[in-house]
């Protein structure tokens, strides 16, 4: 019996209120560790990766390297290109520990820190930003890192709409007249509109060098290889399809860092993988779901294992793809939203981590701006009576078991997620159990990670569960889910917006919100943002996203935590860098 199916037959038995959650977490997270989860995950191929020379060690056996992990791949692809790296397997660490970006947001102290640009101002008339450059900076060949690379980065993305760049590079875009270098160490954005809120997206999108791209044939398709940077850690000193690692940039800027001598990064396929990877010693830091976190992480090491799970990620949705009926009708959205029950998503498919979404789809991050009366829209409750009522009202007649439209097409979908995500798993079975109790037959289809994304940001599903866009302000959430700029026909591949819905009021009240730096003004301006999306339901929020984070301080220290928040600990985030730069090995006693 393999984890997925015990843990099903767990559930199953918390539904209909046979056992409680804490012997759902208790059995669950035994199971985790247990032989059965070794057998149930090799006959899956989900342990194959542990198993195999390239990546099965001993604690002590990493050459000094720090073992890391962001994400959950099966074998990896040498595609160290940073202005696809949303698509790519090697995404972390090829933004923002080989290529770096002018500034790092740091969302626990709320604050832009000073990176590859030591500062930045706007004109008085906010259409003019200039940057100006840390001293001393040199690619990781030596040529030294100028104004131009960052001119030549944003003209390079401006001259390729195809590229997609990263953080939110693609909505300043449109807004810039011009990109120039004033000198080596000025760099001057001119803006055609005012755009303030452009001033992250600039920040945080990562350089390359001019030198080396000026001479790439296609950046579409250049898969960088033999990375050159500016980043920490920069050389590719051994590439496997189950492990590569990436050892310290040899000229890196900052004086005395990085502290730790290279980057070990196996191949894990699943959540369980990692996990026992984890509860092995064999991993320094990772960020990735734990069930049950004390009794089945920490116990096993409580004088080195730690975690920092702050539910101030952005909301986790299910989206409806709004282009295609029914799903265009915000009542049959708010209907599913009331089918869903919430409250059993976060206690057991979440393990408590988190708690159910608002009807601003604001995380917590955010606690300070959001506006009550968006926050006591009521289609975020549970009440499956309700739903019934109003997916009767659309005209959606249940027959049988399950409901059809009005051309007598079954309701019936897949619900897309990423196999091996067991939070987002469950998640998404809690939901198709409840959607079937009001006529609606949802089929949970698991796809790896590249294949899932590719669907949802080609807006080819019907129901996906997925993140939403998050940053330093509100702008970039509510850009990302209901600006019609970033409303994609189906089949063009969107990093936003997967679910196709656009709202002429919300653009007008963005580009409001843009036009200013004064924080009343956008606070006020957000509280409307709020009740568009209270109003229109373009997605169902479920809960604001744990952050994950673990690490292992048996060999290298100085980690974030709850006790030293100086960043987040998740290796989802930008502040990675700060960690990167921050951590030291333990000291030999």
């Amino acid at each position: 019996m393999s984890k997925r199916t015990y843990d099903d037959s767990l559930m199953a038995k918390v539904l209909r209120g046979e056992i409680t959650r804490r012997d759902f977490m208790r059995q669950a997270g035994t199971l985790a560790a247990s032989p059965m989860v070794l057998k149930g995950a090799a006959a899956a191929g989900g342990a194959a990766a542990l198993a195999a020379p390239a990546t099965r060690v001993s604690a002590q056996d990493t050459g000094g390297l720090l073992t890391y992990n962001n994400e959950q791949q099966a074998t990896w692809i040498r595609n160290f290109n940073p202005l696809l790296a949303e698509n790519a397997s090697c995404r972390s660490p090829t933004l923002f520990g080989i290529y770096e970006p002018l500034f790092i947001w740091n969302a626990v102290k709320a604050e832009a820190v000073p990176w590859l640009a030591r500062e930045w101002t706007f004109s008085e008339d906010n259409l003019t930003l200039t940057f100006t450059l840390q001293d001393g900076v040199t690619w990781s060949d030596g040529t030294p890192f100028t104004a131009n690379d960052v001119a030549y980065t944003w003209n390079l993305l401006k001259e390729n709409e195809a590229l997609p760049g990263n953080s939110g590079s693609r909505s300043a875009l449109p807004r810039l007249a011009s990109i120039e270098a004033a000198d080596d160490a000025t760099v001057v954005f001119t803006f055609s509109e005012v755009f303030t809120i452009a001033q992250y997206d600039i920040g945080q999108q990562v350089i390359v060098p001019e030198h080396i791209w000026s001479t790439v044939e296609d950046p579409l398709t250049f898969t960088n290889e033999e990375p050159v940077a500016t980043g920490p850690f920069t050389e590719v000193a051994r590439f496997e399809d189950q492990i590569f690692e990436l050892h310290a940039n040899p000229n890196y800027w900052q004086e005395g860092k990085p502290a730790i001598p290279g980057l070990r990064l196996p191949a894990y396929p699943s959540n369980d993988a990692i996990q026992l990877a984890a509860l092995n010693g064999e991993v320094d830091w990772h960020a990735n779901f734990i069930p049950d976190i004390e009794n089945v992480y920490i116990a096993k090491d409580p004088e080195h294992h730690n975690y920092w799970f702050p539910s101030t990620g952005s909301d986790v949705h299910l989206y409806l793809n709004t282009d295609i009926a029914p799903f265009d009708n915000v009542d049959v959205r708010k209907a599913i939203s009331l089918a869903i029950n919430r409250d059993q998503i976060c206690e057991i498919a979440m393990y408590g981590y988190t708690h159910p979404a608002d009807a601003t789809g604001l995380s917590d991050a955010f606690e300070s701006w959001k506006d009550e009366a968006a926050m006591s829209a009521d289609w975020v409750a549970f009440d499956p009576d309700r739903a019934n009522e109003m997916l009767d009202a659309a005209g959606l007649a249940r027959d049988g078991d399950v409901r059809k439209t009005a051309d007598g097409t079954a309701m019936e979908y897949e619900l897309n997620v990423v196999s091996g995500w067991s939070d987002w798993v469950q998640s998404c079975e809690i939901m198709a159990r409840n959607l079937a109790e009001v006529g609606i037959k949802a089929t949970v289809q698991p796809y790896d990670q590249t294949t899932w994304q590719t669907r949802v940001q080609n807006g080819e599903f019907t129901m996906s569960i997925g993140w939403s866009d998050g940053g330093p302000t509100v702008f970039n959430f509510y850009r990302g889910v209901m600006s019609t700029e970033t409303k994609k026909p189906i089949g063009e591949s969107s990093t936003q917006n997967w679910h196709r819905f656009g709202s002429e009021e919300a653009d007008t009240l963005l580009t409001a919100f843009a036009a200013t730096s004064d924080e009343a003004e956008q606070r006020e301006i957000a509280n409307q943002l709020q009740q568009v999306y209270a109003d229109n339901a373009p997605a169902v929020p479920l809960f604001p996203g744990p952050q994950w984070g673990q690490f292992n301080d048996s060999r290298f220290e100085g980690f974030p935590s709850e006790e030293n928040p100086y960043a987040l600990l998740s290796t989802w985030e930008e502040e990675r860098a700060i960690v990167m730069a921050t951590v030291t090995p333990v000291a030999a006693s």
